[in-house]
């Protein structure tokens, strides 16, 4: 039923067949409880989705279904939280049934029961029940309301019961605080009837009105006790006034669309001029009671409460009260809304004003007369931002303003709004386009909509609405940068929308704002550049030489990008030279939190500046903004708390891009002699490279990405000194630290080679050549084995992807030149690695990176190993997708060249823990595997290099660990079956004294990986199956506790797999200890236990060495000889070296 909620009245058609089957439930004599509250239950889903107001209508209201209700809601518990949908729907159904138009003691009859007693009358049941609801608290609270509304407003209720309903609710409320008050509901649903029911005289109003005073509900901390009071109060301040419609309010004639379509203009006002009751006779004047002062001083407090929900009841009360005064009254009440426009008053008063005045317009209180003072306050609403902290309020504010001209397209004819169209327009306009939230500019625009189908006197307003409609709106830079220009092309919006983004926008608190309100003023110039030229920019000086940092920044980044688009109109400035320097020079700019924001905007500056060719050349001016920049890039946040460190840092990295951007263009217009060759002073005052040794990882990021980015004039002849620097960049900092650097760093030595010219017997100074190249490569291949960890997982992933790409454009860029210098061998390896790896975004980068390589045909790449082989094997396919790139992948383990990389790189993704990439190179590894595992001419190469990969990384955790869980998968599918016909195969001998290695570790994970390897190893014959029982053996006894209890679990296993490895005779009773043995016990309780293991198995015990404590007495230090195990060569004392002391280590229990 969800689905309906946006469209509910698609269920209109299916209510009743829906309703009448549910209710055969409820009226079935044989339904359980439990059965009648899930048909209630369901009852309600649908009543949730279409509405109570809707629903209730077809419940069955007729006479005999009152007193079935009724006993099936006085057998409910009021208090049972499992059933009050049971509850909801009742009173609902009640509140129909109360709607008969019989005499309600019609149906009582006799009112003695069968038992004797007299029998409590209906009318007294129901208003018993209302009551109990209605100090309950959930939303049975809420039916009770409804069937309060219901039931007091018949007849002979009114006679019989009103009077001592209403004494009740005054005693309750009277005697309950502000945290209980529930009962104002009861009241309020009594009076919502008064208006159409001529009982008022009936009400003790002024009694009403006393103690709601007494209780000062304005006061409460409860919004929705503060929300009934103001529409108790409303509906009071009714009571004392008469039920009319005021003669003097504004009628504009026809509402309806399709009757000002249908009829003549005359006919449709002449017609609506003169309803009915307007024809009667009016305007005699009448006493209002001094009550409804009271009561209007209320609904004016209301306004300016802090919850919205308060304020829109109260804006609703003021149109009702007001629709009922004499029009001199009605004024005055006006005139006190329009007080809430005041500065003095809060963002709440300017809401609730607005909604008042929307209310007013719409009900046509609110006289063309006093547009003249309202017009110029909703221009203000439309615009308001008022600043808290570090943010601002005022969005609902400007929504309702939109509301209010919504609302006011409406209500007045165009002749009355002519005045006004300008102003409306534009500010609809501006907050349409140009306003931070996107429920404001949706609002706008559909203000702006109305308006224009409804008045017609918009300027260019079907143009306006094509481009800026509800969901061109929604995205901010659109609206900004697109559609802003388009709306500016008319000259009634031009002006007033760069007035805007120069008054209000530039200094926004927002960040995001002021660029983009900057960015839209250089998309504007070309539409007034005289006006920018002569009146903003000059405007902008006191901005941004002041002292607010919000308005400074936003004015230095103006005054760049409109110098900018004047350059580009060829608009002369004049005596600005003294304007750009005094902005330059100020001292408190980049001081503190504020230089976060002044240093990327006066860098912005520098830019825009130098790409307007601005006369700066050999000026002192432009010393002063290479310091600007050269410390920009030497400032780290080393004065700041580390919360304020990590935002700076986010910020700092992406300011870079905007500094280097300044250096190039600085660079490219003041540091020339002459075309393409660099000025030597101005090269040589340059002070990038020196900033490499700097130890904060933000100067090097900097320096790295400046070197980058220099002209290829400014690198000439200092080729071997950047480039130098670049690499130690790269291969520095082992300890995993400044990993930003070393991608930036990658980065810039590709952008570097791609600036000077290749050339094989070049100057390695000012050329790419043979001397230099292979540096290069080694700096660049050194980064694709980064693979630093910290807190954020992988980084060491950015500087291979940073290596990879680095790669790709070095080598195309010399294999266009210069091809016979390329040392590609090693360079396919490393990517065929990388294409075999666990990251899906790294092995997708290093597999486009491998088939641009291999395609390449302009250049073409020589000297690739295997090329022919390689373009067999690959497609085009998805590499991010685990299912295709693997079964690819492998098929380079039969090629030589690419065998031992890309077992590496597939020894990680099998042994990962990401379960799809685990899957499905595990498959492909295996599939390939079955090939050859009959060959043993291809399964013994593949098992050199299986033992070349242990061999190298027994000491790396990133790659053993996985390696072993690879391995323990091999053994367990029989991978080297054929290896197992040999007793002692060399490869399984060199693969245990590998895996002893690891017995020694304190890694839980490692040890267990070890564990399986070594289960794994028992079913090759020979010592190799000796040699594995004794390890597992000693494992039994290991220091961890879980060791020896995985030990014992994995042998166990091991022994149901292999049962033929040992004597059947003691087979069950090995087992048996396994299973049954507490191998969590301390070491003194295991020992004994391994060692009648080790005599079923044959395996000698291990034997352990007396203790031995040898006295220093130079440095008075004993050094313990552990107990060795029988395997250990003897050793003894005298045969130790001579020394202050010694230790052997060995392998023991």
């Amino acid at each position: 039923m969800n689905r309906y909620q946006e469209q509910p009245h698609l269920l209109d058609p299916h209510l009743e067949w829906m309703l009448n089957m549910i209710l055969e439930v409820v009226r079935s004599e044989t339904s359980p409880p439990s059965l009648v509250h899930l048909a209630f239950k369901f009852l309600y889903i649908i009543c949730k989705v279409r509405g109570y107001k809707i629903f209730m209508q077809l419940l069955p209201h007729e006479v005999a279904d009152v007193q079935p209700v009724l006993d099936l809601l006085s057998k409910q518990d009021p208090i049972d939280s499992e059933t009050w949908e049971t509850r909801y729907m009742l009173l609902l159904w009640l509140s129909m049934t109360c709607l008969i138009p019989f005499d309600l003691y019609r149906l009582d009859g006799h009112l003695e029961s069968d038992s004797g007693k007299a029998r409590e009358p209906t009318m007294d049941r129901i208003l018993a029940i209302a009551k109990s609801y209605l100090l309950v608290s959930g939303s049975p609270r809420d039916a009770a309301s409804v069937l309060v509304s219901k039931f007091m407003t018949r007849p002979d209720v009114i006679l019989k019961c009103l009077g001592g309903f209403l004494d009740w609710s005054l005693t309750t409320i009277s005697q309950t605080n502000d945290q209980s008050m529930r009962n104002i509901m009861v009241l309020d649903g009594a009076l919502i009837p008064t208006d159409t029911i001529d009982v008022f005289y009936l009400f003790p109003a002024p009694a009403i009105l006393q103690c709601l005073e007494q209780k000062h509900l304005p006061e409460s901390s409860q919004a929705m006790l503060r929300k009934l009071g103001v529409k108790l109060i409303q509906r009071l301040g009714l009571t004392f006034l008469k039920p009319r419609l005021a003669i003097w309010r504004y009628q504009r004639g026809s509402r309806s669309l399709a009757a000002n379509l249908s009829m003549s203009q005359s006919t449709a006002v002449a017609t609506a001029a003169t309803p009915e009751v307007e024809t009667q006779d009016m305007e005699e004047d009448y006493d209002i009671p001094e009550e409804v002062e009271t009561v209007i001083e209320q609904l004016l407090l209301g306004l300016k409460d802090k919850e919205t929900i308060v304020r829109w009841s109260a804006a609703k009360g003021i149109g009702r009260v007001t629709g009922r005064l004499p029009k001199e009254l009605a004024d005055e009440v006006v005139g006190s809304v329009l007080d809430c426009f005041s500065f003095q008053e809060t963002d709440n008063a300017w809401h609730g004003g607005c909604l008042a005045l929307a209310e007013l317009g719409r009900r046509g209180l609110l006289l063309p007369s006093r547009l003249t003072d309202v017009v110029p306050l909703i221009v203000k609403s439309l615009t308001y931002d008022e600043k808290r902290g570090a943010c601002s309020v005022g969005s609902n504010v400007r929504d309702a303003a939109c509301y209010v001209c919504w609302s006011f397209a409406r209500a007045y004819e165009p002749k009355e709004l002519e005045p006004f169209v300008t102003q409306i327009a534009s500010s609809l306009v501006i907050t349409a386009v140009f306003d931070r939230n996107v429920n404001c500019r949706r609002a706008a625009s559909a203000a702006f909509q109305e308006n224009v189908g409804r008045q017609g006197t918009f300027p260019h307003g079907i143009d306006i609405l094509t481009a800026a409609d509800y969901y061109a709106v929604g995205n901010l830079n659109n609206c900004y940068l697109n559609i802003s220009v388009y709306i500016a092309s008319f000259p009634e919006y031009t002006k007033a929308m760069i007035d805007h983004l120069i008054t209000m926008k530039i200094n926004h608190w927002d960040g995001v704002i002021r660029e983009l309100s900057t960015k839209a003023l250089h998309n504007l110039t070309p539409q007034a550049p005289d006006y920018m030229a002569t009146t903003v920019l000059p405007q902008l000086l006191p901005t941004a030489v002041g002292f607010d940092l919000h308005g400074r920044h936003g004015a230095i980044l103006a005054c760049a990008e409109i110098t900018h688009a004047l350059y580009k109109l060829a608009v002369c400035l004049k005596n600005v030279k003294t304007f750009w320097v005094l902005i330059t020079i100020l001292p408190f700019c980049f001081r503190g939190f504020g230089g976060e924001l002044m240093r990327p905007a006066m860098c912005c500056l520098i830019e825009k500046l130098s790409l307007s060719k601005m006369p700066f050349k050999n000026d002192p001016v432009i010393s002063g903004w290479q310091w600007l920049i050269d410390d920009t890039i030497k400032s780290g946040p080393i004065k700041y708390s580390k919360f304020e460190k990590q935002i700076i840092y986010k910020s700092r990295l992406t300011q870079f891009v905007v500094v280097v951007s300044a250096l190039s263009t600085l660079c490219e217009e003041y540091y020339q002699a002459e075309l393409g060759k660099a000025d030597s002073q101005m090269q040589g005052e340059l002070d990038i490279i020196s900033l490499f040794h700097y130890h904060q990882m933000l100067t090097r990021c900097g320096s790295a990405l400046a070197l980058g980015c220099l002209p290829g004039f400014m690198i000439q002849s200092k080729l071997k000194q950047v480039g130098l620097e670049d690499q130690m960049c790269t291969v520095s900092q082992k300890e995993g630290t400044f990993t930003e650097s070393r991608r930036d760093a990658v980065r810039a030595i590709a952008q570097v080679c791609g600036k000077v010219v290749v050339c094989a017997h070049g100057s390695p100074d000012s050329a790419l050549c043979s001397e230099n190249v292979s540096e290069v490569y080694a700096a660049l291949l050194h980064s694709m084995n980064d693979y630093t960890t910290d807190s954020r997982g992988d980084v060491g992933a950015w500087v291979r992807e940073a290596a990879m790409t680095s790669l790709m454009e070095v080598t195309l860029l010399v294999a266009s030149s210069a091809p016979e210098i390329l040392p590609v061998k090693c360079m396919m390896r490393c990517l065929a690695q990388q294409a075999a790896e666990k990251i899906d975004r790294y092995r997708a980068h290093a597999g486009n990176v491998f088939l641009r390589l291999l395609h390449s045909t302009e250049p073409a790449v020589p000297h690739i190993p295997q090329q022919e082989e390689l373009l067999s094997i690959f497609p085009v396919l998805n590499w991010n997708a685990p299912s295709q790139a693997f079964q690819y992948i492998t098929q380079l383990l039969g090629l030589p060249q690419y065998q031992y990389h890309t077992l590496l790189g597939l020894t990680v993704s099998v042994g990962g823990i990401t379960e799809s990439t685990v899957h499905f190179s595990s498959q492909s590894l295996f599939d390939y595997l079955r090939g050859i595992q009959d060959a043993s001419a291809a399964l013994t190469p593949f098992g050199d290099t299986l033992l070349s990969i242990f061999r190298d990384n027994l000491r790396n955790d990133r790659v053993s660990i996985p390696f072993l869980k690879m391995l323990n998968q091999m053994l367990a599918n029989s991978c080297f079956e054929i290896f197992t016909t040999q007793e002692n195969h060399q490869f399984c001998l060199d693969l245990l004294d590998l895996c002893k290695e690891f017995r020694k570790a304190k890694d839980i994970s490692k040890l267990r990986a070890c564990i399986s390897v070594f289960c794994g190893l028992i079913q090759f014959p020979g010592e190799v199956r000796k040699k594995v029982l004794s390890q597992l053996l000693m494992l039994l006894c290991h220091t961890f506790p879980v060791i020896r209890k995985t030990t014992a679990s994995q042998m166990y296993e091991m022994l149901l797999t292999y049962d033929d490895v040992i004597d059947p005779e003691v087979l069950d009773d090995v087992m048996t200890l396994l299973s049954d043995a507490n191998w969590l016990s301390d070491l003194a309780t295991v020992r004994p236990q391994r060692n009648q293991l080790c005599d079923w198995l044959g395996v000698p015990r291990p034997q352990a060495v007396t203790k031995v404590t040898r006295y220093n007495p130079c440095q008075q230090i004993y050094v313990l000889v552990s107990p060795c195990w029988t395997e250990l060569n003897p050793l003894s004392l005298s045969s130790a070296e001579p020394g202050p002391g010694f230790l052997i280590t060995c392998d023991c229990d």
